[in-house]
Parts: C-alpha cells; structure tokens; sequence
C-alpha cells in the first residue's frame, strides 16, 4: 500500500433540517420492516429536540479541530468526514477524496465501543461505498479502538466533573455515576468486546475522577421487545436509585461521542422526565463532542496512523 494521505471520520448521520427527518429514518430502518407508527414516533423525537440533529455540525468540528491539530504539528494531511446515513454519505466523500487525487485513507471510526453494529457495518459499508465509487477510490486502512486511549478518558472525566462540581458539595459524595451506551441485542454483544470495553472507559473515568459510586446503564433500546437486549436500562436504574432514597443522579452518555438524539432526547427529555416524576434531580454530563482533549486523541491516532 502507499502511504496515508488523508483522513477519513467515519460517522453515522443525521437529518439537518425537518425535512430530512423521515427521508433519513427510511435510510437508517431499510430492509429492517420498521412499522410506520414507530417511524412517526423516532421522527417526533427530533422534532422534539428542534428538527435536526446536531451530529453532523459537531463532527464537523472535530474534523476541523482535527486539521487544525495537525497542520500545528506540521502535517498538511486533509480531513474529511463521511456518514453512513447522510450527507456526505461515504461514496460522496470518497469520489470527492479520489478526484483530488487521494489514494489511501486512514479512518478513524466515531463509535467509542465495538460491536458489530458500531464497527463492522462501517467497514463493511465504507468497502461497498468503494465500489460505487470505482477504480481509483482511496483505499482505506482503519485506526484502532480507542475506547482507553488516555485523552479520551480526559475528555470525558472533564464532562462529568463539569457536572458533579455543579452539585452542591454536601450532596456530591452521596450522588451515584451512571455511564451510558446504546443497547445491543445480548447475542450481538456476545461476539463482541463491546460490555467488556463500555466497562472498562467507565471504570477508567471513575478512577480519574476517584469516584467509587458508579454503574453502567443501558439506554435507547430498540427491536422486538422478545428478543434480549443489554440491560440495566437507564430508566429502571432511576427507578431503583429511587427506591433507595437517593436524591441527585449524574448519567454520562460516554458510548456516545457528540449529543444528538439518544442524548438529547432519550436521556434529556424522558430519562430526565421520568427521574422528576420519581424525586431525583437529574444531571447529565455532556458528550465529548470536540473537547480538545478528544481533539488530541484523534490527531494522535492520525499521527500513528501516517506512520504506518
């Protein structure tokens, strides 16, 4: 292979106006046989949350900072952002990439734990995306998981201290932590590190932050409710933190890395709805969106990856 010559953020996508919202959901639902009732309620969500998500603005800022890190380290290396559900879709990203004479991309895949549904589809489809393009499209090798990379940890201590600073001092000590990630179906998460590594960046960040009381929680689940998905969810944590007196609860969306709509509507609007209904003062830690230590992390592992 020759060597790297542009970086590729690999995300998911998101509707940017009202108007995308149903054209982007079939995208995501296709060949899923979604019922149309449960389409009109996913796209009420957005619509709750202003219709758009803010997912593409922020991973445009991370690229930004991204470039902006490694043209001060003296590397002119381009950065683009591909999605899988949106615009720039992948082969629009690579046929931009190709056309200004690009060949071999790193990608760094936006997805804080591995599963097969938040790693291997993007390969998967980043390689289908190849092919539309044709002959000449970038090749594309991948940086590795970075869910313990050490900047990452920061980031995302920062976002929760932000938050439990916020928390009068006589309260904090007895406030417990509740990180959170999206749910997989258990059969999927059991071919994969995905809870091993979910436990391990919470465990890291409760340990940057020498902070006993913490869990791990499961949110926005979907699917056939038979079928077996990840659990605790979230808001049977709350239910049960309730029961025991507890007065505040910080929830740290850290297998999320921007705050779009599973932060900002299935935690902000009926996690937060359902903890007032059950007494406790909800809290939530931002995602790491472009915090700049996150920033670091992702020049770091372009910078590893154009020495391959």
């Amino acid at each position: 292979m020759s060597v790297v010559d542009s970086v590729l953020l690999i995300a998911f996508g998101g509707p940017e106006k009202p108007e995308d919202i149903r054209p982007f959901l079939q995208i995501v639902t296709a060949g899923r046989h979604i019922p149309a009732e449960r389409l009109e309620e996913v796209a009420h969500h957005y619509e709750v949350i202003g219709g758009r998500s803010p997912l593409n603005d922020l991973t445009l800022l991370q690229a930004e900072g991204l470039r902006r890190a490694l043209t001060r380290d003296g590397l002119s290396v381009p950065v683009y952002v591909g999605m899988r559900n949106w615009h720039p879709f992948f082969h629009e990203a690579l046929a931009e990439m190709k056309d200004k004479g690009h060949r071999r991309a790193l990608g760094i895949i936006l997805s804080s734990f591995e599963t097969e549904a938040s790693w291997d589809r993007y390969v998967g489809d980043v390689a289908a995306a190849r092919e539309k393009v044709g002959p000449g499209a970038p090749e594309v090798s991948y940086a590795p998981p970075w869910f313990d990379h050490p900047r990452f940890i920061e980031a995302a201590g920062d976002r929760v201290r932000a938050v439990l600073s916020a928390i009068p001092a006589d309260r904090r000590k007895a406030t417990p932590l509740v990180f959170t990630a999206h749910s997989v179906p258990t059969a999927m998460a059991d071919g994969s590190p995905y809870v091993a590594q979910f436990t391990a960046a919470s465990r890291a960040v409760a340990a940057r932050l020498g902070y006993p009381r913490w869990s791990v929680a499961y949110q926005s689940r979907s699917g056939s409710p038979p079928d077996p998905w990840l659990e605790p969810d979230i808001c049977d944590v709350l239910r049960g933190l309730a029961k025991e007196g507890v007065g505040d609860v910080v929830v740290a969306p850290i297998g999320f890395v921007s705050d779009h709509v599973e932060v900002l509507y299935d935690l902000d609007v009926e996690a937060r709805r359902l903890a007032e209904e059950l007494g406790l003062r909800f809290h939530r830690a931002g995602a790491v969106n472009d915090h700049p230590a996150f920033i670091e992390m992702l020049a770091g592992l372009a910078k590893a990856g154009l020495r391959a």
